[in-house]
Order: structure tokens, then sequence, then C-alpha cells
């Protein structure tokens, strides 16, 4: 006796069915045999949109897979729990994480806002960002840091935007706690400025809320 699965049954269902359906056809749109076909053309429309949608499993796979993303979506977005970084967090260099630091280690000395002099090269910024040990991508690391500084790879790194009265050839910069002198009185110009700072009260500039 051949074995009976779900998609034959189905198949039976429909064929019974087409001859109910042609009656009621005849009985509820007339009798006129255009009207008929394109009131049946319209149901068997209808009939392989709802099989597309709920009876292929394709179509539930994806729903599947849409639903599964959502749920990763919310898990790693509004309901981040503390101590789990997601991608981007991970692959943030050059003090440019979104993530808040909070609170400050003391082995960073030095806070967002404060206006700067580099020592060795003279130029002036604003700090923008810091890391408690470099955050870059190896050949970066590789080239600023040769064998002989590499323990400068293990301290507070800060992100600087650089003054453009200066005219040192960038706008940013990203160097070690050690070349870092903190200076008051001196307002920094860079287009990046309002990004993150609403004013500079005399000493040390005020972050955007």
């Amino acid at each position: 006796m051949p074995q009976i699965n779900t998609a034959t049954v189905l198949q039976i269902c429909v064929l019974l069915s087409a001859l109910p359906a042609q009656y009621f056809i005849s009985q509820w749109y007339g009798t006129n045999s255009a009207q008929r076909l394109q009131v049946t053309q319209r149901i068997i429309g209808y009939w392989n949109s709802f099989i597309k949608s709920y009876l292929s499993l394709d179509a539930w796979t994806d729903r599947l897979k849409l639903w599964k993303a959502k749920t990763r979506n919310w898990y790693y977005g509004e309901k981040r729990t503390q101590g789990v970084e997601d991608e981007e967090e991970i692959h943030a260099y050059f003090a440019e994480s979104t993530h808040i630091h909070s609170p400050k280690p003391e082995s960073v000395q030095f806070n967002v806002g404060q206006v700067i002099i580099h020592r060795r090269f003279g130029y002036s910024g604003v700090i923008v960002g810091w890391d408690v040990k470099a955050r870059a991508p190896k050949e970066w690391l590789q080239h600023k840091y040769p064998p002989e500084k590499q323990g400068l790879r293990e301290t507070p790194h800060y992100r600087i935007l650089i003054n453009r009265a200066n005219s040192f050839g960038k706008s940013t910069a990203y160097i070690p706690e050690e070349e870092i002198t903190i200076i008051i009185g001196l307002e920094i110009h860079n287009p990046d400025l309002t990004a993150y700072f609403s004013r500079y009260d005399g000493s040390k500039y005020i972050m955007q809320p």
C-alpha cells in the first residue's frame, strides 16, 4: 500500500474542493463564462499565494532566519550586558570606541576636553578619546613602536584633534601619554570640534550633551 504523506493529503483536498468551488462561483458570480473564469483565476491566485507563504518550507525557513536576526540584534543591542562587547567594539581602534569608559582607571591621567601640547613635535590639540593601552591594527603598532619602544604600547593612548593653526598636515593624532603636556587658555581650531564639544570654558572644552 503506498504511503500517504502530508503533501498528498493536501493535493487530494484541493481536488475534492474543486467541484464545490465551481458551484459556489456559478451561484454567486453569475453564469457568464467570462466572469466565472476571472473569479476562478483570482481564487487560484490567492490559493497559490497562500501556498507560497504558509505551506512552503523555504518561506518558513526565511521567517526563522529573520526572527533569529531580530533576536540577535535585540540581545546585543538593547539588552547588552556588562562585559559583553559586539564586533564593532572589539575592532574600535585609535580611541574611537562608542562605548562609554566609566569609571576612568587611575592609570589614565588626562581627560577628554583638555588642551595639550605635543612634547616632541610642538603642535597643540584637544583630547577627544583615550584607551587604557594602544588599540590599533597590528601593522600600525609594529611601525609605530619598534622593539626598543614596545613598552609604550601598554601605556594609555589619547586621540587628539590637532589645532589647524599649527599647519601640521593632518587633523588627528593618536599618541601615548608620555608625549602630552596640558596647557590652559589656548583655544583649538578644528573642523570636527563641534562634533565633540559645545564650548570652551577657558581651561578645557565642554563635551556635547
